[in-house]
Formats: C-alpha cells, structure tokens, sequence
C-alpha cells in the first residue's frame, strides 16, 4: 500500500481549524517585542544568532543546528505541515526544551515572559505578519486503549509506509537512507531513535508521537500523515513506536550494575541466554570533552550492561544502538586524534556515513535516498538492511565480530570497559579518562574489526600500554542497529583486580563509533558507576536485625539498672 492509497482513502480532518484570515495576526506590542529582544539576546542569540538566522557564534559546534527562525519553518507544532506554529507551539517549546540538543529548557520564564520573547522570535521571519498564514493548531483526541492487536497493525503501517528506510525496522536509526538525511537547509540530520522514546525533541508521551505523526516536522524530510492516514492508523503507529521504546518515557539510568551469580559454565558460544536471569542497567555516555581529541557529538548516547558469574569466570554483556556497524579498519585507545579536529567545525567533521543516537523527532524523516533505486521505488520494498552482508549466525563463527554493515571509515566500532588495577581503599577513584600517574586503570578493550580482545594498561590517555589478550576473551555481533559484545575474564587474576561475591568493584565505559571517526580520546563515555556481584543466596536480614534490636536491648538494660543504683548510692 503506498502513501497516495492511504490519502486518497483518508482525506479525513486532523482536527485543524483555519483561522480567519481577515484577522489581523497578533504580532505582540512594541513594549513585548522590546522585552522579548531583551531575553533572546541574553539567552538566545549566542546559538540562534542575531538576527534569528541559525548563525550565532555557537552553531557551528551545535548538531543539530540552531533553528533559523527567518525561514518561518518550526518542526514541533500543532499545525498542518507547511504552516507556522501557534504561540502556544511557541511558548511550549520554549517551556520544556528539545530534549538531547543543545536547545534548554526555560521553566523559570513567566507566561508574559514567553510571550515576549515569542513576539520577538516572530519578528524575525515576514510569514508572521501574513493574515492567510494564521491557523488554528489540532485538538489531540484522546488516546484510544493501547493493545496488541493496535500494536500489530501500527507494525504493519510502519513496514507498507517505508518508516524503517530510515529510523531502521525496529527503531535504531539504521534505515538504509538514515546517513543521507539533511535538513531545508542543507545540514545533515539525524533519524530519531524510536528505541528511545526520552530523545524525542517533543516530547514521548503517546499525544506527542500522535501529533508528530500528525503534522510533520517542518523543515525535515519527515513527512505529515494527517491527511494521508486516518485517524486510527495514526494512533496504531503512535501505539508500534511507543511500545519500541519499551512504553517508558524515561531512560531509567542506572548507577549500579549487578552481576547474577550462576552455578552453570559460562560459555560464550552460549551468549544468547546465558544473561536471561541477569538484571540490564541502561547507563548514559557522553562525549569526551576534557582532554584533546574531543567528541562534542558521540554517536552513543546510552548502554545497557548485563553480568554473570560463578566460581571462576565472569561474563559483561554490553548493548548499544549504532547507525552502522563498523567492523573493518582499526581502533585503539591510544591513536591520536590530530589537533586540528577539535579546532574544526564538527558538522564538517563528519562523515556521511556517521552514525549518531541523536534521536528525537527533530532531525529525522523518510526520504528517498539519492541512488537509483531509490529513485525508482522511494516508499517500496528496496528498503536497505544494515548488516545484511552477512545473512549466517553471526555467533557462529568464533568468538570475533562479524555482521557488520557497511560504514565506510578507516577506524573500526570499538567498545572498553574500564577498571581500577588496585580496587581503592577510599571513596577516591583513578581519574576516569584513563587512568593517571599513581592509580592505574585496566581496560578490557574489543576493537570490532577484530577477533581478540586486549588488556590495556593506562595510566592516564597519554601513557598506554597494550598488555596482550591475557585471559580476556570476547564475541561480538551486529544486527538490525545494535552492538552485542560479551567479555569474559577469570574472576581471579594476578597482576589484575580481583572480583568477589558480594563485592563492589568501580567500573566505567567507553564506546567509540568508527563511521565518526571517533578514535583514542575521541569517544563517547560513562563516568565511574559500580558492579556488585550478588551472592547466589541472599542472607536474610532478620537475623541481624533481630541481632542489633537485642543489642540495643542489652544497652537500654544496662543504662537503666546503671541510673537505678546511682540513684539509690546519692539517696543513701
């Protein structure tokens, strides 16, 4: 079924409303535009510029780009595609923010305060003033109930709509023409991540993803399906992309990673189960940014770490959505990122094929790719598949990558996760990048283009050493938008910090993204969080509380025999 089928049979309202044209269009008073120009410049200009063009001194550092707001053209809004946003639009996004941009929110800001500064963002682009470019935002119905059978079909439209060529079949940004995607204005953008829903530039409630469905992102190549898909249509997809988010409107970042302990072999060729009973903790990266070879955009913005243990070995799982996998070229941590990266405008810096969990519904749409076949067919069947290369079990093999898609780049995706050598004493960590001079770091690093794993030692991102496989161990794979890689290791191991049951121990991650040249301290990662390794049997706690409620007992018994015979000594 293609789009023109479902419009034809759609042309439903979207419950939008004109408004009357022989209005004249409220375009704030002299007195709002002054103290809204107040606010933008102290507040806004530095990334939206001036004069409201996108072109403020930060910009060039910012992805996505600052709005231009001289092009009339907002993506979050209430209104048909093409139209300009209502104040409310306004007002909203001023309030709450874009989320994982670098557009804040402003709570703070009274109502007649965002008015002003409406008045004044209006003032920058001549449609405003236009009477016939007025209209009423849509009245978001109620959601209808969330079921299977609504998720079903929303899977369903999604697949005939051709959603999957760029947000990727189950959400990840891996659409075969996600890496293509620019903005109105030429900027490469970014497909939202549907797999997290806490991304989405406005917002991840089911009325949220309703009205983007709705009206579009103006600006974007992501289309409006208001007049092409019907009501329930519409809310059947909302439902499909809700629940690829896990129905959770929040990351849920965890700060502890637990370890379950378990009585069988670890084996890694038994990877996909052998994690079943262990708990997933999401942890959120960052860029590294405070050391030269900075990542002011990393590809990663989260990942989700499992762990298993027994007597002898122990077992870290790690997942992380990427656009592409990356498994030829190389990576390690110690390769030198020239200085004039950091000083280049990082738009430029990266490459068509970067991939980018910038997710959101600010940057990313459907879009026929620029090729042949995409000419042909943009909404058919040619759909790409990342990682289709290697249609065989990508377990199969050995214990290396495989299935890898086909991110061009001379550096390879490669993932490390991080250990102090000698577990601290005190609430004092190694400095988390790498390590430094008197508190070494381990890292148990996986170049993806590779089969074996390597130890490395840091003390500090200047000074590392590659100590060899030692008894580290490693499988990887790539599929439909995500990394799984598995490390195993000794639970014991000499010249290396030790793990115990019922111990904590501090760990932390590093990711890096080959198609973006992430590289060395070019990365995305994690500050210190903890493991705990969980005993098999957990000790109940009555035993010591009823132990610490007798103690407290014998105390009290103590005191009051003690002030008894005081008192009858000072009687007598």
């Amino acid at each position: 079924m293609r789009i023109a089928a479902i419009g034809l049979a759609c042309a439903l309202g979207v419950g939008v409303a004109s408004a009357d044209a022989s209005a004249a269009p409220d375009l704030g008073s002299d007195a709002q535009r002054a103290a809204g120009k107040e606010l933008y410049t102290r507040n806004c200009a530095q990334c939206h510029g001036d004069k409201g063009d996108g072109n403020g001194v930060a910009a060039p550092h910012l992805m996505p780009r600052p709005r231009d707001f001289t092009s009339g053209k907002f993506k979050i809004r209430t209104t048909p595609s093409g139209k300009l946003p209502t104040d409310e639009d306004l007002k909203h996004i001023i309030k709450v923010g874009m989320p994982y941009t670098s557009m804040p929110a402003w709570p703070e800001f009274s109502d007649e305060q965002l008015m002003s500064l409406v008045s004044y963002v209006k003032s920058f682009s001549p449609d405003f003033a236009r009477a016939e470019n007025q209209v009423e935002g849509m009245t978001i119905p109620k959601p209808p109930a969330m079921t299977a059978e609504s998720v079903a079909r929303g899977k369903a439209s999604y697949a005939e709509l051709g959603c999957a060529r760029c947000h990727g079949e189950l959400g990840r940004t891996d659409g075969g023409t996600a890496p293509t995607l620019k903005d109105d204005f030429d900027h490469p953008i970014l497909p939202a991540d549907l797999s997290r829903p806490w991304t989405f530039r406005g917002g991840a409630r089911r009325e949220d993803i309703f009205r983007a469905m709705t009206t579009g992102l103006n600006g974007t190549p992501m289309p409006a399906f208001g007049e092409a898909l019907t009501e329930e249509q519409r809310w059947d997809i909302t439902d499909y992309i809700f629940a690829l988010g896990g129905s959770s409107e929040s990351p849920d970042y965890a700060t502890l990673l637990t370890a379950k302990k378990i009585t069988g072999d670890i084996d890694l060729a038994a990877a996909d189960t052998l994690f079943d009973q262990a708990p997933a903790a999401f942890f959120p990266i960052v860029g590294q940014i405070m050391q030269p070879g900075r990542a002011f955009h990393p590809a990663s913005n989260g990942l989700t770490a499992r762990a298993v243990y027994n007597d002898a070995d122990l077992a870290i799982e790690l997942r992380w959505n990427d656009m592409r996998g990356n498994a030829s070229g190389k990576n390690a941590p110690d390769l030198a990122v020239p200085p004039e990266e950091d000083a280049a405008e990082p738009m430029a810096a990266k490459p068509a094929g970067a991939a980018a969990d910038d997710g959101g519904w600010g940057d990313a749409e459907e879009k026929p790719a620029a090729g042949k076949a995409a000419d042909a067919d943009p909404w058919g069947d040619a759909e790409a598949k990342p990682g289709d290369a290697d249609e065989k079990d990508p377990w199969a093999e050995d214990d290396g990558a495989t299935g890898a898609g086909d991110g061009a780049s001379e550096f390879s995706d490669a993932v490390a996760l991080q250990f102090p050598v000698v577990l601290p004493t005190s609430i004092r960590k190694p400095y988390f990048l790498f390590g430094d001079k008197d508190h070494p770091v381990h890292l148990w690093f996986a170049d993806l283009a590779r089969k074996t794993p390597s130890l490395w030692l840091g003390h500090g991102s200047d000074k590392m050493e590659n100590l060899g496989a030692r008894d580290l161990a490693v499988t990887s794979r790539f599929e439909k938008g995500e990394w799984r890689v598995v490390f195993k290791r000794r639970l014991r191991s000499t010249g290396a910090l030790s793990f115990e049951e019922h111990g904590f121990a501090p760990i932390a991650f590093s990711v890096w993204d080959g198609a973006s040249r992430e590289r060395g301290n070019k990365r995305g990662l994690t500050t210190w969080w903890s493991i705990y390794f969980e005993p098999a049997e957990k000790p109940s706690p009555a035993g010591s509380m009823a132990a610490s409620a007798l103690g407290v007992l014998v105390l009290e018994a103590a005191f009051v025999a003690w002030a008894r015979r005081r008192k009858r000594t000072e009687a007598a």
